[in-house]
């Protein structure tokens, strides 16, 4: 890079295909640049020059950009995106060759210049050396939803833009957790994506669009396109929920293909289905179960075979988002992700479910039974009763899991291995004079201690509080293991003592435990507590 500011660069948004979608600005800026650049496949005329061939001056230098690699082979060292880092090094240099003169330099982008487009990785490179500017254009999703002509989402939908180049069974996850999406990056992903949709359970109102607003535009449900056949320029539309039967309704009357017959055989994978399968009457259902499931406190390797046999047979899954998350998706489950501190409507819904006929698991991180949701739906299940729901006949079934306070022991030996307790260090279900009075029998009576929750950013004062009440009760020699993130990637685990524990190092991804006063660390750090007294 020369480093001087002579030239100015552009990346101008040229829209989805259509050239009257080209904005004025754009359309300005083009006209008056002195140099023109944009991307190109192997082999094919660059689309972003098409669309704005009209407004290309005579004369104008042009800098076409052509990968050297498209389809995600390639024999380059590094693979696939070092070929791609050293292409965009290469563009950029040549750009730059022209900015370092005082030349005004456009870069076409099909649709927006920062939406999945080639020109971020341009930008990332010269931006910093010269001055700067972006020009919004209209994105192929926006012209994909007009070509549907359905409503995408309404009122507090969620849209989710997603590649189709992701896994199936996380594609098909994330479009279970979300209202409306949008799936971009088709091409040869088309067959994975569409088994997503299908696992997921939005095949029947999922849409087809290739070349969105341009010549040749094609409208069609997406369970009768051909996949083998299917161009990269192509995405996929999903309507919220809301508008499931507005767009299903629509799907087999709306198909639109503006290029001729030829496309038309080309898209159709055979017969048109007239209808979607019919359901049948399935007359009174018998009232389903609801299965508590604990799935440990990280990996999925901790997951235990009931627990892995019970996912796999329930039409819903309700819990805390992460946990749900935690859940592969699959043809005919329905998900349904909350927040953190409604566990009563989680148990609520997870009845009303049960009680429609369908099976149905309520998930939590580590054991269900320890400061679990098989409590919170107990819970549910008996203030339900004397509201006269009717819960009485569903019938619960826990499933338990490895807990976080074991799984933490086993990590640095067995310092739960005596006589020891689980406590919930949040006092938002219980005050601290109570808190405070169990730590310090606990403690008093040469008991360990797991702390769960210790230490949060509404309740950063918690733990320090108990630390300086057990050390007034025990004494600050105590040992302490911090385990955080146990079973998971960012693993770690820290042996100190009551005296020195740094209350600011710990958060709600640890998990604190307390020895007694019998509690012994090994030469080689392992930490463990003896079954027998005295």
């Amino acid at each position: 890079m020369s480093g001087k500011a002579a030239g100015r660069f552009y990346g101008v948004g040229i829209g989805p295909g259509d050239p009257e979608l080209i904005t004025l600005k754009a359309a300005r800026l083009i006209r008056d640049a002195d140099v023109i650049a944009y991307h190109a496949g192997v082999g094919k005329q660059s689309m972003a020059r098409g669309i704005a061939a009209d407004l290309i001056p005579a004369g104008v230098i042009e800098e076409e950009l052509r990968y050297p690699v498209t389809t995600g082979f390639t024999d380059h060292p590094r693979g696939y995106y070092g070929a791609l880092a050293d292409f965009y090094d290469e563009c950029s240099a040549r750009l730059d060759t022209h900015l370092s003169q005082g030349r005004t330099v456009v870069v076409l982008a099909v649709g927006d210049p920062l939406f999945f487009g080639s020109f971020m990785y341009v930008h990332d490179r010269l931006s910093p050396h010269y001055p700067t500017e972006v020009v919004p254009g209209i994105t192929s999703l926006s012209a994909a939803t007009a070509a549907v002509a359905t409503g995408l989402c309404r009122h507090e939908d969620t849209l989710t833009v997603l590649p189709g180049t992701l896994p199936v069974p996380e594609l098909a996850r994330r479009l279970a957790d979300t209202d409306a999406a949008i799936i971009m990056k088709l091409g040869r992903t088309f067959a994975g994506v569409r088994e997503a949709l299908r696992q997921a359970g939005v095949l029947d109102r999922a849409v087809y669009v290739e070349r969105a607003s341009g010549a040749g535009e094609v409208v069609l449900p997406a369970a009768e396109v051909d996949e083998g056949r299917v161009p990269y320029m192509s995405l996929v539309v999903v309507p919220g929920e809301g508008l499931r039967d507005d767009a299903a309704g629509r799907a087999a009357d709306f198909a639109r293909i503006t290029a001729g017959s030829d496309d038309a055989s080309r898209l159709l994978a055979g017969a048109r289905r007239t209808a979607h399968a019919e359901r049948g009457t399935q007359g009174s259902k018998a009232t389903g179960t609801v299965h508590v499931v604990g799935l440990g406190p990280g990996p999925e390797r901790w997951l235990t075979p009931e627990a892995s046999e019970v996912l796999a047979s329930v039409d819903h899954v309700v819990g805390y988002a992460p946990y749900v998350a935690r859940v592969p998706q699959r043809d005919g489950l329905t998900r349904h992700s909350s927040g953190n501190t409604v566990e009563l409507d989680r148990g609520r819904l997870a009845l009303d479910l049960a009680k429609g006929g369908d099976d149905v698991a309520i998930v939590s991180g580590g054991d269900a039974g320890v400061f679990g949701m098989a409590t919170a739906l107990f819970e549910s299940r008996e203030t339900a009763l004397t509201d006269d729901a009717g819960y009485a006949d569903v019938p619960v079934r826990v499933v338990p899991g490895v807990t976080a306070a074991h799984a933490a022991s086993a990590l640095v030996g067995a310092v739960l291995g005596g006589d020891h307790a689980l406590v919930n260090l949040s006092d938002n279900l219980k005050p601290w004079e109570v808190l405070a009075d169990r730590l310090t029998a606990l403690a008093s009576n040469d008991i360990s201690i797991a702390l769960y929750n210790p230490r949060s950013a509404s309740r950063p004062d918690t733990l320090g509080r108990a630390r300086d009440l057990l050390v007034a009760a025990v004494g600050s020699e105590r040992v302490v293991v911090i385990a955080r993130h146990v079973g998971r990637d960012q693993e770690s685990v820290v042996v100190t003592t009551l005296g020195e524990l740094d209350v600011e190092s710990v958060d709600m991804g640890c998990l604190v435990v307390i020895g007694a006063s019998t509690t012994r660390v090994t030469d080689d750090g392992r930490v463990w507590t003896p079954r027998s007294v005295g």
